[in-house]
């Protein structure tokens, strides 16, 4: 090699001084404690200044600054820009609450920096544990297999090519769909998630591939219709596949009878996967696990631990019944990744599992959490949950001028506020205009949907941080805000505006 080819010093990434970076760290974790401590007096999500969103553009920084400046960056310009999901008024879509433990957990994960797509290694014993507790918390046999995925759009898509795979009638993975004989049919309620539409897509059956089934006043799969449906697509030469029930529909939390879709598979041989990224661990709780009877009986079950489990972003779960079908869907090796009796490679390569051969040390999180904490207390909140999307509910029911459109079965609740004489189109504006509101001024953030046609609030309740007198508050403030927007004579010009 030439003289001029040799590098003048060698460097790394490490600090040049390991006590002042020490010094940072005491202080960037003295920082997050005080702002997690004073979450209630923050607002729950504010707009960003044009002044700070400004500050997100520019070129690649080609040398660097102090990690001190870079850090302080992050405290005016992100940390108080963030979703806000962590705040005990968050109550939109279906967002667990972070916890501190998570947190140092996600850090010591980095320390260790392991790759989880295999190896003989501590981190992919801990994840083979916590996915092992999944399986005895949903009461799966032994031999039943999982992996640890970014989220539920993956946990359901992993469980849904398997479903593919087996129920073919050819070597998918050889030959692709196009071999497939007759196209398949999954089915689903029309209240499913919109991550089993893209499934279909990914899984090259195309959304056509997913007949949705309308359902009635309770939101739930109408099995009747169900059990037509696939008679009817058997008679047009069709090859029904795979139900996918829902266990807590995101739209209103309704659940399908998971023991009447098990009976009606068995009968017509098709694959039973569960959406269970909203309501599966329920099964934890000990005053309202009834409602999820019959998961345990399903193929296979996607469940999300950054929801009600309040782990840190991202963290997601697929469990299947028979691990053998699981692993024989996904396990590829390249000569580069053969497995050895001994060393670094003897270990089970969890790549096996899913899509993914790097992989991050996504379960320490999890394990951490579920080990200080006990499932017990992780079930207790769950009920507690439960609990205040029924005293909600009550105020909404006592409140003369809010209404709720949809039952309340776990812990999502969807209302609007409604002063009467009014059309959909004006109670849209209006429950709109009062939802900006409440998010801009930084009380309260709820989403909103629209169930059979009636556009409303929703408010999903899973923070741990959440109490009564939060929920006093929203229905205060949507009185409030109603009042302010739409005067009680029937003027709708505030709502349309």
């Amino acid at each position: 090699m030439p003289d001029s080819a040799l590098p003048t010093s060698e460097q790394s990434l490490d600090p040049d001084d390991w006590a002042q970076a020490r010094a940072l760290g005491r202080r960037m974790i003295d920082d997050a404690t005080h702002h997690l401590a004073s979450l209630r007096e923050a607002p729950v999500w504010q707009p960003m200044p044009d002044a700070v969103r400004a500050a997100f553009k520019g070129g690649v920084p080609v040398d660097g600054q102090p990690l001190e400046e870079v850090y302080d960056q992050f405290l005016a310009q992100v940390l108080p820009y963030a979703m806000g999901n962590k705040h005990p008024r968050f109550l939109a879509w279906y967002m667990g609450g972070s916890n501190f433990t998570g947190a140092l957990a996600d850090f010591l994960a980095a320390i260790d920096a392991s790759n989880l797509g295999g190896g003989d290694t501590a981190a992919n014993l801990v994840e083979t544990q916590v996915i092992d507790w999944f399986r005895q918390i949903i009461n799966l046999p032994e031999g039943s297999s999982g992996t640890l995925t970014s989220g539920g759009s993956v946990a359901n898509l992993i469980g849904l090519t398997v479903a593919r795979n087996v129920m073919a009638g050819v070597d998918v993975r050889l030959d692709g769909v196009a071999a497939i004989q007759r196209p398949l049919r999954y089915y689903a309620s029309d209240q499913v998630h919109h991550a089993s539409d893209k499934a279909m897509g990914v899984l090259g059956l195309g959304e056509r591939a997913l007949r949705k089934i309308a359902t009635g006043p309770d939101l739930r799969l109408d099995i009747a219709a169900l059990e037509l449906a696939i008679a009817e697509d058997r008679a047009a030469g069709l090859q029904p596949a795979c139900v996918i029930a829902t266990a807590g529909t995101v739209n209103t939390g309704s659940m399908d009878d998971l023991r009447a879709v098990r009976a009606l598979c068995d009968r017509e041989g098709l694959w039973m996967h569960v959406d269970g990224c909203i309501g599966a661990l329920i099964a934890m709780a000990p005053e309202h696990r009834d409602l999820v009877l019959g998961i345990e009986l399903a193929d296979s079950i996607a469940l999300d631990p950054h929801k009600w489990l309040q782990a840190p972003f991202d963290v997601g779960c697929i469990l299947v019944r028979d691990g053998a079908l699981h692993r024989t869907t996904f396990v590829h090796h390249g000569e580069y990744l053969e497995e050895r009796p001994r060393g670094v490679a003897s270990g089970e390569f969890l790549a096996d599992y899913g899509l993914q051969l790097s992989r991050g040390f996504r379960a320490l999180k999890v394990w951490m959490a579920i080990k200080e904490h006990g499932a017990a207390r992780f079930g207790r909140l769950i009920d507690q949950s439960i609990d205040l999307a029924q005293y909600l509910s009550a105020l909404i029911d006592r409140e003369p001028l809010m209404e709720r459109i949809a039952p309340t079965i776990i812990n999502i609740v969807t209302l609007r506020f409604n002063p009467g004489q009014a059309s959909e189109a004006e109670l849209r504006a209006l429950n709109i205009e009062i939802m900006l509101r409440l998010q801009e001024q930084g009380i309260a953030v709820p989403s909103d949907t629209t169930v059979h046609g009636r556009h409303c609030l929703r408010v999903a309740i899973v923070n741990h941080r959440t109490r009564r007198d939060d929920l006093d508050l929203l229905v205060n403030e949507i009185r409030r805000l109603g009042r302010e927007i739409y005067s009680l004579t029937g003027d709708a010009q505030g709502a349309s505006a």
